[in-house]
């Protein structure tokens, strides 16, 4: 049986193919213990030091004048639902401008929340998000009168 020129180049093609994936999976198949790891990731990195609140400065950390993010920063005042605007409802976790948008129509159309549950009829916020934004969130009993 012979090949045509056209015919080789396509085997070889297919040949070099399967070779790169066969090489590939082997190399993902590989011991942990035999994985390079790169020396950065050995050496423990300390936290920034907090911010203070008289000076804005980070510590020794950072540059003079700089801020560095904590990396836990305590959680902020919960956001007022029936009083917040658009965008400071967009503070809370997986609330964006369109979101945040949705849940002032809400309010306007159906008048203010009684609990903080109720944000759960509003499109786009279902068990999962409510959870993430629970803790940051809270109805006053003056707001709930409709």
């Amino acid at each position: 049986m012979t090949l045509t020129p056209s015919e080789r180049r396509g085997a070889l093609v297919l040949l070099t193919i399967f070779a790169l994936g066969a090489a590939r999976d082997l190399w993902e198949a590989r011991p942990a213990a035999r994985r390079a790891v790169p020396v950065d990731a050995l050496a423990p990195r300390p936290f920034p030091d907090p911010v203070s609140p008289d000076t804005g400065d980070a510590g020794s950390l950072a540059g003079a004048g700089s801020r560095v993010p904590r990396p836990f920063a305590a959680p902020a005042d919960p956001i007022e639902i029936n009083r917040a605007s658009a965008a400071e409802l967009e503070a809370l976790p997986g609330v964006g401008p369109v979101l945040a948008e949705r849940i002032v129509a809400y309010r306007r159309e159906h008048g203010p929340f009684r609990a903080a549950e109720e944000l759960m009829a509003v499109r786009g916020v279902g068990p999962k998000s409510f959870a993430r934004m629970r803790q940051r969130i809270r109805v006053s009993a003056a707001d709930t009168t409709r």
